[in-house]
């Protein structure tokens, strides 16, 4: 019992490294990764290269799926590039395989000597995660080595000749076994590094090996299906046409393993050498033999899942990919995504106000109306999906990040609110009564929307850009709109005194729509602080405007 308790142990601490090292990979090169795969659309070879080298660099291929397919549903990728990046992948995980079964245990006790302390030391900051990378390959080492160590005096227990036995009769049974560890395992890495432990100590023959392999790689394709199901119909697809190549594949090989198994020893002798070096020269020939094949496949993809109609797709997320919640990197970026899309929602009301100040229009003041549901069910959505983020795995930047996203989701949701007043005010007191406002009126009202559109896009862009000078630039408009918002307020107290009819039957409407301006333009500039605040400039910049003040307020 205690030798089977070892082995299940070497086996979790081989699955935790291996999520560690992932994690870890992906927030330090997060952002650079998914640019460089963004950036693979235009040519298949330079895809599939990318594929290769980010799944190496990640030692996940089920990684590069979430990745993959999440560009996928944001339209981001062309179903025949993300195939492409996907065979890419297969080939990075097996080139790792092979990387880590060389003999490397003397590197195990160095990576977790020098990583504990970078991390410990500096967790919040990329050199941190550099520390729990190294970690997650000490680990990952170190589990082989248990395991190996754990199956030495299983070949001598009866029990367990007999459990493993039950694996030498069925191929398809056993390449079932090998999909099942890998989606249990979430790793097709981990299942593979595992077998090739086990054969290498006799507990399984080699042909069960190459069957579980196998089976491996089908449990990856089943992960990548499994994660889009709950996505829209691209990434759905990609993930389809994943599988079928690694289906087809299983289905060619399989048949010949009982050849392999007697012809491959006398190319590698040493049965785990064996394992790993099937492994990758059977993902390498599989996938550069699906290359030409991707066209078709991609068409057979589209015709088996086609396009439908979704209604009240206006409602539904487009970027809140719950198979990248693990990754905190791509969750922000997904979360960051669908926020700027609730300030286009905004814009578009914005854009509906100023056909409301210029004419009488019912139907589309209730529209606008209407639209306010759009942004509250939109903001709940993220702010749901951002609670799902861990908040512990978050690094100092992503932390910030997390809390500028929510701010900004927060105000644009009470910006959606002020909007919806200000079109049932207009609809009330304007439209009702079939009033229009006086020329000049409309001149101001119509000065401060253009300010309004205006600042909400600077806003928008500081937020997405996080730029200094634009950031500063956005604060001084802010006290622009304050001081023209007086102005304006005290011309039309004197078109009041001087009995302008319009004037005098828009008054109450005018002075309202001239304050909740305000509010708005206070709500879009906000997202000034935080990057001032980030620099220091915050500061200095309160203490000029308090100068400036100083300088043009009246005597007291």
């Amino acid at each position: 019992m205690l030798i089977l308790l070892n082995l299940l142990s070497g086996v979790a601490l081989l699955v935790w490294g291996s999520h560690i090292v992932r994690t870890g990979i992906l927030r330090v090169l997060g952002a650079d990764l998914r640019r460089i795969l963004r950036h693979s659309t235009n040519n298949r070879v330079k895809a599939f290269c990318s594929g290769v080298g980010v799944t190496s660099l990640v030692q996940s291929s089920n990684a590069t799926a979430v990745i993959v397919t999440s560009f996928a549903a944001q339209g981001l990728l062309p179903l025949s590039s993300g195939l492409a990046i996907m065979l890419g992948a297969d080939v990075g995980t097996a080139l790792m395989a092979r990387i880590l079964t060389l003999d490397l245990s003397w590197l195990s006790p160095v990576l977790v000597l020098v990583g504990v302390p970078l991390f410990l030391s500096r967790k919040q900051n990329r050199v941190g995660q550099v520390g729990r990378t190294m970690i997650g390959l000490g680990l990952i080492l170190l589990a082989l080595h248990l395991i190996v160590e754990a199956v030495q005096p299983m070949m001598h227990g009866a029990g367990v000749r007999v459990m493993f036995g039950a694996l030498t009769g069925d191929t398809m049974l056993d390449a079932l076994v090998g999909a099942a560890f890998a989606m249990i395992s979430y790793s097709s890495l981990a299942a593979v590094l595992l077998t090739a432990t086990l054969a290498s100590s006799g507990v399984i023959s080699l042909k069960v090996a190459l069957c579980l392999v196998i089976g491996a790689n089908l449990g990856s394709g089943l992960l990548a299906l499994a994660g889009t199901l709950a996505q829209n119909t691209a990434a759905r697809r990609l993930a389809l046409g994943s599988f079928a190549f690694k289906l087809a594949g299983a289905l060619l090989i399989l048949p010949f393993t009982s050849l392999l198994a007697a012809g491959l020893p006398m190319l590698i002798s040493i049965p785990r050498e064996a394992v790993v070096g099937f492994h990758l020269i059977y993902n390498a020939l599989r996938c550069i033999a699906c290359v030409p094949l991707i066209e078709p496949v991609a068409r057979l993809c589209v015709r088996v899942l086609p396009d439908r109609a979704e209604p009240n797709a206006e409602l539904r997320p487009l970027h809140l990919d719950m198979a990248a919640l693990p990754t905190p990197a791509l969750a922000l970026a997904n979360a960051a995504r669908e926020a700027l899309r609730i300030g286009d929602l905004i814009r578009a009301m914005l854009d509906n106000v100023a056909e409301l100040l210029h004419r009488n229009d019912l139907q589309k003041a209730r529209e606008t109306i209407r639209m306010d549901d759009d942004v509250d069910h939109l903001y709940a959505a993220v702010k749901t999906y951002l609670a799902r983020v861990s908040r512990e795995q978050l690094d100092e930047a992503e932390s910030r990040r997390w809390t500028d996203i929510i701010s900004l989701t927060i105000n644009l949701e009470h910006a959606g609110d002020i909007i919806e007043h200000i079109v049932g005010d207009i609809e009330e007191k304007k439209i009702a009564h079939r009033l229009a406002f006086s020329e000049e009126g409309l001149g101001e009202l119509e000065d401060l929307h253009a300010r309004l559109v205006s600042n909400l896009q600077l806003g928008l862009s500081v937020f997405l850009n996080n730029d200094l000078r634009s950031a500063e630039r956005l604060l001084s408009e802010k006290e622009r709109f304050r001081d023209l918002e007086r102005a304006y307020s005290y011309r039309h107290l004197d078109r009041l005194s001087g009995q302008t009819l319009r004037s005098v039957e828009t008054s109450a409407l005018h002075l309202d729509l001239i304050s909740d301006m305000k509010r708005l333009n206070s709500l879009f500039c906000s997202t000034a602080y935080p990057v001032l605040d980030a620099v220091g400039a915050l500061h200095d910049t309160r203490l000029r405007k308090r100068a400036v003040d100083a300088i043009h307020s009246p005597a007291e």
